[in-house]
């Protein structure tokens, strides 16, 4: 397999993680760089940590993985998706009047959790598990540059998914948040549709 081939599979298993990484960019009120960093580094570490995990354990696992790993993706995806829209749903007029937004633009800086970032990362990656099954079976694999490439990519599109969003956040204001549980729900069953056959 040759190097260009490789960036293609890479960028490929990429658009998920860097669609999830524009969601979390969308509902930031204030980024740092340590923020796309760290979004980045989960997204990029999980493509890279899959293909290795799919590699290794291709033989014996490969066919019991296949057949529910679409679904772990969709749940996950619904979930935080679907959490997104309730988080806006429920809030009270009193939270969305001018008093409430002033006082949002001077709010503190509210860190990224780690446990939804697994979620997200473990969600966007599955794909590259059935990656390292396929590459388990080719011959010239070197797994390691391999699934290291895939992580890079993934993490410089990751980091710039979070930018564009951001940015992207601030002109869309309180439809940021609801756009981005859409597009996680979207992504979801794009997943599930992929891997039942009905998309192809």
């Amino acid at each position: 397999m040759s190097w260009l081939e490789l960036f293609f599979i890479a960028v490929g298993l990429s658009m998920d993680a860097f669609a999830v990484a524009l969601c979390k960019g969308l509902v930031m009120d204030r980024i740092r760089v340590k923020d796309g960093v760290l979004v980045a580094l989960f997204f990029g570490g999980f493509q890279a940590l899959m293909p290795l995990l799919g590699f290794f354990l291709a033989d014996r696992f490969a066919g019991r993985i296949e057949a529910f790993d679409h679904w772990v993706a969709f749940v996950l995806l619904l979930f935080i998706g679907g959490k997104m829209l309730w988080d806006v749903y429920k809030e009270s007029p009193a939270e969305t009047s001018p008093q409430a937004d002033e006082a949002a633009a001077h709010s503190v800086y509210t860190p990224l959790r780690f446990g939804e970032l697994t979620l997200l990362a473990i969600a966007t990656s599955i794909d590259a598990l059935a990656v390292g099954v396929a590459f388990a079976v080719l011959p010239g694999i070197h797994i390691l540059s391999a699934a290291g490439f895939i992580g890079c990519t993934t993490f410089v599109l990751s980091f710039a998914g979070v930018v564009i969003g951001y940015k992207t956040g601030k002109l869309l204001e309180k439809r940021a948040q609801v756009l981005g549980g859409i597009i996680l729900i979207a992504i979801g069953f794009k997943i599930l549709f992929e891997h039942t056959g009905i998309l192809g």
